[in-house]
């Protein structure tokens, strides 16, 4: 006789051990020694690779709990897992919404161009808020510029951020 309650745990250590792997399959891509570690500096990929979108603040959080006592630099996949197993089982650091992104771009838009310059989206994305360093600027422009016209239209380039949830 089967408790009541014994397909749902089923299911709970499936979805688990279906979220483990994956997360194991994301760190193992930058596992480049297969000893089951990864440069501390990657850490911020693979967790944004998930489908997680912490800050700065948050990721650092996040790497001092996985961290070693004597920080090696290395991140070890037996701490690294049980951690992002329990963030993403709470959907916790879940990308903004595609409105809220379109509505804040419709902001910065005061002429409502449907676009953004080069200059008004650096001025923008440096001196407000939590400040983008010069690499996650570039990269950032790297991908929101059209080549054509040096400007961002940013219903496009929200199409293109957005995470899909399935």
């Amino acid at each position: 006789m089967q408790a009541a309650g014994a397909p749902v745990f089923w299911k709970a250590e499936a979805a688990i051990a279906d979220i483990q792997k994956k997360i194991t399959e994301a760190f193992e891509v930058f596992d480049h020694e297969s000893n089951k570690t990864v440069d501390v500096r990657e850490v911020g990929t693979i967790i944004r690779s998930l489908g997680c979108c912490p800050s700065e603040a948050e990721l650092r959080d996040m790497l001092a709990e996985v961290e070693e006592e004597e920080p090696t630099g290395y991140i070890h996949l037996e701490k690294f897992l049980p951690m992002m197993t329990k963030v993403l089982m709470e959907k916790r650091y879940r990308p903004i919404p595609e409105d809220v992104l379109l509505h804040a771009f419709e902001v910065l838009d005061q002429n409502k161009n449907g676009y953004l310059t080069k200059q008004e989206l650096i001025k923008c994305m440096t001196e407000e808020g939590e400040p983008f360093t010069q690499e996650e600027m570039e990269e950032m422009l790297s991908a929101a510029i059209d080549p054509e016209t040096n400007k961002i239209r940013y219903k496009d380039y929200i199409s293109m951020m957005v995470v899909d949830e399935n």
